[in-house]
């Protein structure tokens, strides 16, 4: 599958209203949403589309049963994959972004698989915190940061 547009992969989410709200921002941005199982909800659950109001029914989704499967089907360049990770070698601000770049997060509780950070250590970024007391930030606002920052150069033209 050819597509120049970037897309958001959330790989094992558990939380509704976190896929709800990355669905919108997704539609608000004409980009594709990815979800790879097992979710920790059902994907036609009112929470999820109350998330996303009534934005959801627009959401260009592609589900994939394994990492492995989603590998398989779209085969990404390295080049094309950023990892986050609250523990990133690098900040979100460092890349140029491919403008067919996969936008990758993982479960809210344990985040990405080893195995997948494992593969391809070269690519994990994470959003500088500046203040210790907060362990981590919500997975859709983080998400959203991360949308904005990569396609800074193609929502400006």
């Amino acid at each position: 599958m050819t597509d120049a547009r970037m897309k958001i992969v959330l790989v094992e989410p558990e939380i509704p209203h976190n896929a709800g709200s990355i669905g919108r921002t997704c539609v608000a941005l004409d980009i594709e949403l990815i979800l790879i199982k097992p979710y920790g909800f059902n994907i036609d659950a009112k929470t999820v589309q109350r998330a996303g109001t009534r934005y959801w029914q627009f959401v260009q989704l592609t589900e994939y049963d394994s990492w492995q499967e989603f590998i398989a089907a779209r085969a990404p360049r390295e080049d094309q994959l950023y990892l986050f990770e609250e523990h990133g070698a690098q900040s979100f601000y460092e890349p140029d972004y491919v403008p067919d770049a996969y936008l990758v997060f993982g479960r809210e509780s344990t985040g990405l698989p080893q195995y997948v950070l494992d593969a391809h250590n070269e690519c994990i970024f994470n959003v500088p915190m500046r203040n210790d007391k907060v362990k981590s930030l919500n997975l859709s606002n983080v998400a959203t940061a991360v949308i904005y920052q990569a396609m800074r150069a193609y929502l400006i033209a």
